[in-house]
């Protein structure tokens, strides 16, 4: 996939529809070592805060992901053509304990730009994020009570703010 890098501010996406239609894979490890782990994601955002261009994303303790989102410093977020969404569900659903569901899923991990992070070779969109704030939800500041619904089992997502360094994407996402 030929892809550019661009400045952030160059990116043409539509958020809400790339985080909860299309889906993305947080990946987290060092690609180097060969030890990293990705899962599929929908809940997330970009924006801004404290100045910087960043990602927020959402990990359950539960997810094996947690562990190298705890161990390292650094993720990627990465989106996929449509032709993908098997390979997402799979990611999505199966647990990197168990085996190597990122071959399973048919792709092909790669050495990211600027952090230790993989980017994988089928991604259309790459996001390189170094974390720079992590804190669990906490259901006593929930403000509506629809939230519940999202946690029968009272696991609350620990959620990651990364700092965008670097973002490489194909043609149709530079505005």
């Amino acid at each position: 996939m030929q892809r550019h890098f661009i400045d952030i501010a160059q990116l043409k996406i539509q958020p809400h529809q790339l985080f909860n239609k299309q889906w993305m894979l947080i990946t987290s490890g060092d690609y180097a070592k060969d030890k990293f782990n990705t899962m599929t994601i929908g809940w997330g955002a970009i924006g801004t805060m404290w100045s910087k261009p960043f990602t927020f994303v959402a990990v359950r303790h539960s997810r094996y992901t947690f562990e190298f989102m705890e161990a390292y410093d650094t993720y990627t977020l990465t989106a996929f053509p449509q032709k993908y969404r098997d390979a997402l569900n799979l990611l999505g659903s199966r647990s990197g304990r168990d085996g190597d569901k990122i071959s399973a899923a048919g792709l092909t991990p790669e050495p990211a730009s600027a952090v230790a992070s993989p980017a994988f070779k089928e991604a259309e969109i790459v996001i390189e994020c170094q974390k720079i704030y992590a804190d669990d939800l906490n259901p006593a500041h929930f403000l509506d009570d629809s939230i519940y619904k999202h946690y029968p089992n009272r696991d609350f997502h620990r959620i990651y703010y990364g700092e965008i360094l670097k973002t490489a994407v194909t043609s149709e996402y530079i505005a």
